[in-house]
């Protein structure tokens, strides 16, 4: 990796982790087509390590206003979803993988955009469970689908729970492609390398976290991702 890339690489890091402790999503959706575009050897699991940190601090810093009913069920349907977003990794060549970094994305903040208010209920976060599980064991991407569950409760549920849960399914996800030997030594390394970058974004995020994450920030977030998957799925 030449420094130049690992420099665009770093800002990416460094400025996703501070809108997702922030907001409560944007890490994958910002970083993952970026990776993509760069190093796309490096999906999923340079994205599922650098965002344990960042998830575990969200969580406990907002643990008081965590839906754990709706966490609880969420895992259920991730622990499922897990499996099969490992198939498809393996089914996956890295320009298809390129391709499904693309789509996913675009699909997923669309769908983030545009859904109507709704309520969370058991079979909603069961199916968004298994949603995520699929997304993000294949590609990293996991944030809207969850985002979109909660995006009409309060900002501090929203990110304690879509944390909580990214934490606990990161952890499966990283867990299975260990198993199966889909993690190389140059994710890790580079994982390694970013995670100052991390940490430094979401210690950021907690000082401003209360007065950001208006619709605005959240619109630019999505709109980023939709042009940035669709650049994937152009080029």
């Amino acid at each position: 990796m030449s420094i130049a890339v690992f420099s665009i690489l770093a800002v990416g890091v460094f400025v996703s982790a501070f809108i997702q402790g922030a907001l409560g999503i944007g890490f994958a959706l910002i970083l993952a087509p970026v990776v993509g575009l760069l190093q796309p050897n490096l999906l999923p699991v340079m994205l599922l390590i650098l965002m344990l940190p960042l998830n575990a601090h969200v969580a406990w810093r907002e643990r008081t206003s965590v839906d754990w009913a709706g966490a609880k069920w969420i895992t259920v349907g991730r622990f499922a979803g897990t499996f099969a977003g490992l198939w498809l990794l393996a089914a996956l060549s890295v320009h298809q993988l390129d391709l499904a970094v693309g789509w996913f994305t675009v699909i997923a903040a669309a769908a983030a955009l545009l859904a109507p208010p709704f309520t969370p209920t058991r079979p909603a976060a069961i199916g968004v469970g298994i949603f995520t599980g699929v997304t993000e064991t294949a590609t990293g991407i996991g944030g809207p689908p969850l985002a979109l569950l909660y995006q009409h409760t309060g900002g501090p549920t929203l990110r304690a729970t879509v944390a909580l849960c990214f934490l606990v399914g990161e952890l499966m996800s990283l867990a299975m492609l260990a198993v199966t030997g889909k993690i190389t030594a140059n994710q890790l390394l580079a994982a390694l390398y970013l995670i100052p970058l991390v940490i430094a974004g979401t210690v950021l995020s907690k000082v401003v976290h209360s007065r950001i994450g208006g619709k605005g920030m959240r619109i630019a977030v999505l709109s980023f991702a939709l042009i940035s998957g669709a650049y994937l799925i152009i080029r």
